[in-house]
């Protein structure tokens, strides 16, 4: 019997090793999982009201392709108001079906195939996925401890120069690792990006999440780089709206026109009801957005202080939600230390190496769950390391 013949890409594509861990943990009852990147808060009864009255109003019909139009002006509206960007909400906005399909659409509007896209690491396990899909060739750049998983810049010129390189994503705050780049920082990105005529897909999920003395900053904001940025932005990590799945591009309008050819054949438009909860979200979220923020600060500064105590090396997180301990000294490798972890003392975490090359000897753990459930995952986490010490 002849059989379905799959892709050869989709063949060669590796699974996430994040759901991996996710999907066994959820076969485990006692498990604690800080593996995945979700928040453990419901969505903010004013935004989910916002929502159920939509679907009592029979607001359960198609939207524009690029979304709601009310929704786009909110979206301007918050881009300005947050990060001082100006942005065209009718040409130069799209909704789109959570971040993940903002970043595939990035990929397939303007990558070719065999271009080079540059992908610092420790990063998001979608980047490399999405750009060899799209048919091109996914360049690791690792970013170390040392320099605060900071990109380094004279680094970042050198393999621009030598490898022609189309576009680099930009993932700041960092997931896995927590870290921020600063403005001047950036402004120095910038100023490459502008000699070189580099593309800047900048993720910024993130931004309203970062901690101490940092204010959220978009990569967008650095003056003369609007016609070469793509900025994804999205609603699931500050308003705790992961399963609503929603998210939103801005760009110039060509590229939006041309993102929205593959939106428009894919997936039409994005969930009506959460779109009309987005509005409520920007338009009176930002106290919500503080609360949970001022909690998941607790949490990592918590955490941060147990590691010290155990010994456990870590780099200080300045935004996001996750820490990226380094488990070097134990002398096993981050995925063998994942595995062990969850089957003898049931913790998931994820391992460092998903993250790519440069993250091996680290694991990812994620503080978006209670207070209750990290103390317990602490203990086991401390009652492992020194099982290893015997």
């Amino acid at each position: 019997m002849s059989k379905i013949q799959i892709s050869h890409k989709v063949r060669e594509l590796k699974p996430s090793a994040i759901r991996r861990f996710f999907g066994l943990v959820d076969s485990m009852p006692n498990a604690i999982s800080l593996s995945i990147g979700e928040p453990d808060f419901v969505t903010p009864w004013l935004i989910r009201e916002s929502g159920i009255f939509s679907l009592e109003k029979g607001r359960t019909h198609y939207t524009a392709n690029l979304g709601m139009i009310e929704l786009r002006k909110e979206i301007a509206n918050y881009l300005k108001r947050r990060f001082g960007v100006n942005y065209d909400p009718i040409k130069e906005i799209m909704v789109t079906v959570g971040v993940s399909e903002g970043l595939d659409l990035a990929m397939r509007t303007i990558v070719n195939e065999g271009d080079n896209i540059i992908v610092p690491q420790p990063s998001f396990v979608a980047y490399p996925a999405t750009i060899f899909l799209a048919g091109g060739n996914p360049i690791p750049f690792p970013t170390y401890v040392e320099n605060e998983f900071k990109i380094d810049i004279d680094e970042f010129e050198r393999v621009i120069k030598e490898n022609n390189v189309k576009a680099a994503i930009l993932g700041f705050p960092n997931n896995p690792t927590g870290a921020v780049m600063e403005r001047y920082e950036l402004e120095k990105i910038a100023d490459i990006a502008k000699r070189y005529g580099v593309t800047i897909i900048t993720d910024e999920i993130y931004a309203e999440l970062v901690y101490s003395d940092h204010s959220p900053i978009s990569f967008a904001a650095i003056p003369g780089v609007h016609d070469q940025t793509i900025l994804l932005g999205g609603f699931s990590k500050a308003y705790a709206m992961t399963g609503w799945r929603l998210g939103y591009v801005a760009a110039p309008a060509y590229v939006i026109e041309n993102m929205n050819k593959i939106h428009s054949y894919t997936c039409m438009c994005a969930s009506t009801p959460a779109q009309t909860a987005a509005i409520e979200a920007l338009k009176n979220g930002d106290k919500e957005v503080e609360k949970m923020r001022s909690e998941y600060d607790r949490r990592r500064r918590y955490i941060l202080s147990r590691f010290d105590k155990m010994e456990l090396p870590c780099f200080e997180p300045r935004g996001a939600f996750y820490l990226f301990p380094s488990i070097a000294h134990t002398g096993i490798s981050s995925l063998e230390f994942a595995e062990r972890l969850l089957m003898e003392y049931e913790v998931a975490v994820v391992p460092g190496s998903a993250f790519g090359e440069c993250g091996e000897g680290y694991i990812r753990c994620c503080y978006a769950t209670s207070m209750e459930n990290i103390k317990i995952a602490l203990e086991r986490i401390e009652a492992f390391l020194n099982s290893m010490k015997k």
